[in-house]
């Protein structure tokens, strides 16, 4: 039987690592994003009050071409967290061509500029469009594709959620911390997989959070530099390592045991013995 995953936010960094993880074990993928084609890209500055843009890396078609290379199907969506019209037609596209959803991967995030603002200094403006893309819209997402899994007889959802989402800022932003924008809306985004496991894993549905530590992602190296950005957090890991929990999470029947709960990738596989992929 053919397997189908939607993952948002797949033109780089986590969300293509695991498109491609995904694929290795015999999905085919939707991906989404707002970058079609490479060259196109753009992030935020965090910290910088002019909303500053730098180009990065990073495309639905090389996403794509990745996941056909390893003899899968893609099926590229442009998507935007802030508007919901681009989510209907991601699961209503996805329902045409294969007629099934079996994982979604609700990583996709809005970047505009405040996330890393003091709490003195971001605008409620700012504020709005993170609750919105970040929290609102992530749920309304994860609603439309349940249904269809509880049709088939299950699926799998997961979150990719954050330190940001359950613990308080060790340090204000800039200096070791997060801004509020940012970790707010996390924290309610946090709460989705919880309550779509305890309202419907009796429908077959297996709902994880999995944190993936500070990573180092092509938007970071084209911030920060790669020593600089690897320099942030001494432990930090890549994009595979978490692409690559996802993919043991949507696969093993041992995953089962941890629906419901927040799942570290840095480690995770060390630490139950198990050898996967291009982690140990």
């Amino acid at each position: 039987m053919r397997k189908v995953a939607i993952v948002t936010g797949a033109t780089r960094g986590i969300g293509k690592a695991a498109a491609i993880s995904l694929a290795r074990e015999g999905f085919d993928v939707v991906i989404t994003g707002r970058t079609v084609k490479e060259g196109e890209g753009t992030a935020t500055m965090p910290y910088a009050a002019d909303g500053q843009q730098v180009a990065v890396p990073g495309s639905l078609e090389t996403t794509a071409a990745a996941i056909r290379a390893l003899g899968r199907e893609a099926l590229p969506v442009v998507m935007d967290v802030l508007d919901r019209s681009t989510m209907d037609a991601v699961v209503e596209q996805t329902l045409a061509q294969w007629g099934r959803i079996d994982l979604l991967l609700n990583n996709a995030l809005y970047q505009g500029p405040g996330l890393m603002f003091a709490f003195a200094d971001f605008s409620f403006d700012q504020l709005e469009k993170s609750v919105l893309g970040n929290l609102v819209n992530q749920a309304y997402l994860a609603r439309l594709v349940l249904p269809v899994m509880i049709k088939q007889g299950g699926g799998t959802y997961i979150s990719l959620s954050s330190n940001a989402a359950v613990s308080p800022p060790p340090a204000p932003p800039g200096k070791g911390g997060w801004g509020f924008v940012y970790g707010a809306p996390k924290s309610g985004f946090h709460r989705i997989a919880e309550f779509i496991h305890v309202e419907h894993a009796k429908d077959g549905i297996r709902a994880f959070n999995v944190e993936p530590g500070y990573t180092v992602t092509e938007a970071t190296v084209a911030m920060f530099g790669a020593e600089s950005a690897a320099d942030f957090n001494r432990h930090a890991t890549t994009p595979e390592t978490t692409g690559d929990v996802v993919a043991w999470l949507a696969t093993r029947p041992e995953a089962n045991e941890l629906a419901g709960t927040l799942i570290g990738s840095p480690g995770f596989f060390k630490s139950r013995g198990i050898t996967y992929g291009n982690t140990d």
